[in-house]
């Protein structure tokens, strides 16, 4: 009988003790994994984008939240009028969102390729910001930019969204084609809809 009334006094002893508080985790762990991702966003029927990705991995801090894809992303841009315009590819990405403000900034690094296809430019780089509130391309780094006019390398690029006026802030040996072939016929081969020619 001694026995079970120390017993109980020890249970109601340990339940009033107070525990400290838990410490935050020192490494951030994702809420959400997606392997072999796929998104198509469309607006009043017309497709706008199409992302894929080997793996999304969402995180969430405070007021911040941002995904890494880190076995590379592929993004896909149409034109207004619903034409492939725009494709940009990386060995890995990072997309932020600040939960206060809205802002939006994806980065690309490793490998980076950004290709407009209506305007057959082309633009190889190891790093590249596209800010989605200003439509903003833009990095720091080395550039190079291939285009039917000619080649353009240099540090620093700014461009709009859809990689349509790119620019190189400081160039540096480049070369340009100044005779042209005025009866050369570009075909633009990823959106042509035509007959299909006798072989």
């Amino acid at each position: 009988m001694i026995a079970t009334a120390t017993a109980v006094a020890f249970v109601v002893f340990s339940c009033k003790g107070k525990l400290p508080p838990a410490e935050k985790p020192t490494v951030d762990i994702p809420f959400q994994i997606v392997d072999s991702m796929y998104v198509v966003q469309s607006k009043d029927g017309m497709l706008q984008m199409r992302i894929k990705a080997g793996v999304m991995e969402r995180y969430q801090r405070d007021t911040l939240e941002w995904e890494i894809f880190p076995k590379g992303l592929e993004i896909f841009a149409y034109s207004e009028d619903g034409l492939l315009e725009t494709e940009m590819r990386s060995d890995n990405a990072r997309h932020e969102k600040n939960k206060n403000n809205g802002d939006e900034v994806w980065m690309a690094f490793g490998n980076v390729y950004l290709h407009n296809i209506i305007k057959q430019e082309t633009i190889e780089t190891d790093t590249l910001f596209w800010n989605k509130s200003t439509a903003e391309v833009y990095n720091d780094c080395y550039v190079r930019l291939y285009s039917p006019d000619g080649f353009i390398q240099g540090y620093g690029l700014r461009s709009d969204d859809r990689a349509r006026n790119s620019s190189i802030l400081k160039p540096f040996n480049n070369y340009f084609v100044v005779v042209q072939d005025t009866t050369k016929v570009v075909i633009d081969s990823v959106n042509f809809i035509g007959p299909l020619l006798k072989k």
